[in-house]
């Protein structure tokens, strides 16, 4: 049933009812008002029959027959359009419309009162009657019958009914066609949302504000449900499309070194009588490709938490600190070399941390791993300083200095692809991708810069400050997929980072 057809049913129904409740209120105020007048009116009456009575109680008690007829005229003609009654000493003398005089009446009231005769109600004022002389004592009363007012009463009943009648299909056909004019606005906000698709379609919810407040808090409803299902939709397809990228790269990448091992266990169950040597060096090899393969995984898991890492994730997180922890990690797992770290406490940024210690584990096994001379034991530096751009706004640079060969110049742009490494390299090749990714998310800037005195190989990463005096919010990357090819990336998507 449409909106408009149940406005106009209510409306029709309640129309009536409230004239039906608000013609009772009337009848009651209506019979209130043309009692008040009757009784007034008795009232009045009453002061000029009480004369005419008081004569005849005299006449009456002085004997006088004459006079006694002269006065019981004069007390009818007093008396008009109402009923009296006097009672005296010598007897009850009574004219006009009144109940039977069965009926008990009130002996004194100050103001009339309500008797009921044979299915009739009359309004009784009873009035002493007093004067000179002895046997000049009785009671007065005067009728009012109800006739009238129940007369009256009844009229307004029937104009009341009439009018409920009438108001009850005049009120439904007007009410459903404002009701159907009022609606015009939430059937085209219907129409405009019944044609959209989103799988189909990328077209959204129009909607021109129509200043009916309903129907344009239900548009922004919509409008924000479906910018939400945009965002789920997207979320969906980058987690599918991490998902297709990470079981191509793991198939890509696994395939070699599992046809490795399955070479070397062949080799061992083929040959039991194995030299010592040579079976030391193929388990060796097994163990090598079983620790690539982890490592693998691992990098794999990594760039595709990265991949669907959402905004709330994101903290501020003081990066001085997250690097001491780094540090103190790394040199536990390499006694042997020298790191150092320069930097200043209480430099904050707006992160996420599991992404910002991965960052700071690879750059420092990166630089130990290719910054190592053939002279001398491994030495890594990390350092942290405040900074500013151009523009004024505060930035922390985070610098990871080796003293290998360096990055030559034209490579300083592939190292950051996949399984980009050397043909020595105990890595994945996907440490540095993974630490341009955290990059990319981060809003920093990553450049590959000459160590101090042109030896060695500087990473150096730019990140905005967070500011200690509002929340900051990160903008993530449109597009995120680096377990993808390099070539299916849109261009400039980590180069700008550089």
């Amino acid at each position: 049933m449409r909106l408009s057809t149940r406005i106009a049913l209510v409306v029709g129904m309640v129309v009536p009812l409230l004239v039906v409740v608000s013609g009772w209120l009337l009848v009651q105020l209506v019979g209130k008002d043309l009692r008040t007048q009757a009784d007034q009116r008795l009232a009045e009456r009453a002061q000029s029959v009480a004369v005419a009575a008081r004569g005849l109680l005299r006449a009456t008690s002085h004997d006088r027959p004459r006079a006694e007829q002269a006065r019981q005229r004069k007390l009818f003609t007093a008396a008009l359009d109402v009923g009296v009654r006097l009672s005296g000493p010598e007897g009850t003398v009574m004219d006009g419309p009144q109940p039977a005089a069965s009926v008990p009446l009130p002996t004194r009231t100050h103001h009339p009162s309500t008797v009921r005769s044979q299915g009739r109600s009359w309004r009784v004022l009873a009035v002493p009657v007093t004067g000179r002389g002895p046997g000049v004592r009785g009671t007065l009363w005067l009728f009012s019958p109800d006739t009238a007012r129940d007369a009256q009463l009844g009229m307004v009943r029937r104009r009341v009914v009439t009018v409920a009648l009438l108001a009850a299909p005049l009120a439904g056909a007007a009410a459903w066609l404002l009701a159907a004019r009022a609606a015009r606005p939430l059937r085209r906000l219907q129409q405009a949302a019944g044609g959209l698709d989103p799988h189909t379609s990328a077209a959204r919810l129009d909607h021109a504000p129509t200043r009916i407040t309903e129907v344009d808090d239900l548009a922004r409803t919509l409008q924000t449900f479906l910018t939400r299902y945009d965002e789920q939709a997207a979320r969906t397809a980058e987690a599918l499309a991490s998902a297709r990228s990470f079981s191509a790269a793991a198939s890509h990448e696994l395939r070699t070194p599992l046809m490795s091992m399955q070479t070397n266990l062949d080799i061992l169950d083929a040959f039991q009588d194995l030299d010592a040597a040579d079976r030391a060096e193929t388990v060796d090899d097994l163990r090598h490709e079983h620790a690539r393969l982890l490592g693998l995984l691992v990098m794999l898991r990594a760039l595709a938490q990265g991949d669907l890492v959402e905004a709330d994730s994101f903290a501020v997180i003081d990066l001085a600190e997250l690097a001491d922890e780094a540090v103190a990690d790394i040199r536990r797992r390499h006694p042997g070399a020298e790191v150092v770290v320069k930097g200043s406490p209480g430099l904050t940024i707006h992160g996420w941390q599991p992404g910002l210690r991965s960052m700071l584990d690879n750059l420092l096994t990166n630089a130990l791993v290719h910054g190592r001379s053939a002279e001398a034991r491994a030495h890594v530096a990390l350092s942290l300083r405040a900074g500013e751009e151009s523009g004024g706004s505060p930035r922390v640079v985070l610098g990871v200095e080796d003293r290998g060969p360096g990055v030559p110049q034209q490579r300083r742009e592939a190292i950051f692809q996949r399984f980009q490494r050397r043909a020595d390299s105990p890595g994945s090749g996907l440490g540095l991708t993974l630490v341009a990714q955290q990059a990319a998310l981060h809003r920093a800037r990553l450049r590959v810069l000459d160590g101090p005195g042109g030896r060695g190989a500087r990473f150096e990463v730019t990140f905005p400050a967070a500011p200690a005096h509002r929340p900051q919010h990160t903008a993530l990357p449109a597009h995120r997929d680096w377990l993808a090819d390099p070539g299916d990336r849109p261009q400039g998507f980590h180069k700008e980072r550089l």
